[in-house]
């Protein structure tokens, strides 16, 4: 369920690298949640990094909402980029296995399909 790489790169190249993977593979990126920066900023400890990517292809998301229109809690997907044991982690949860979890339609499964791919590819060309 969890698909996660560990990359050489720093965080902030890895941030950079993914905020491009993600416009290579035409999603876009809706927001970036600075998760330790909020953290921090309310009080709370927090030793790493961790920046949260909202993205979305809007025909993928499209086809998703009129199969069921619940769906848009799941909706957009999330790729991290985060530190963690002195290395630098990017991943994500698999939109195959988190829709699959949600419903049995076999035409959400095939699109849940083609986003897993190409969040993957975008993960691997960011690390």
């Amino acid at each position: 369920m969890y698909y996660v790489v560990t990359t050489e790169k720093p965080f902030e190249q890895a941030v950079a690298d993914l905020d491009a993977a993600v416009k290579r593979h035409q999603f876009g990126v809706l927001h970036v949640h600075d998760i330790g920066q909020t953290l921090r900023g309310k009080g709370q400890a927090f030793d790493g990094e961790c920046k949260v990517f909202e993205v979305c292809s809007p025909r993928h998301a499209a086809a998703v909402l009129k199969s069921d229109l619940r769906l848009n809690m799941a909706l957009p997907c999330r790729i991290s980029v985060y530190t963690e044991g002195g290395a630098t982690r990017i991943g994500m949860i698999s939109p195959r296995d988190m829709l699959a979890m949600l419903s049995d339609d076999p035409a959400l499964a095939a699109v849940a399909s083609e986003v897993d791919v190409a969040t993957r590819r975008m993960i691997a060309e960011a690390a």
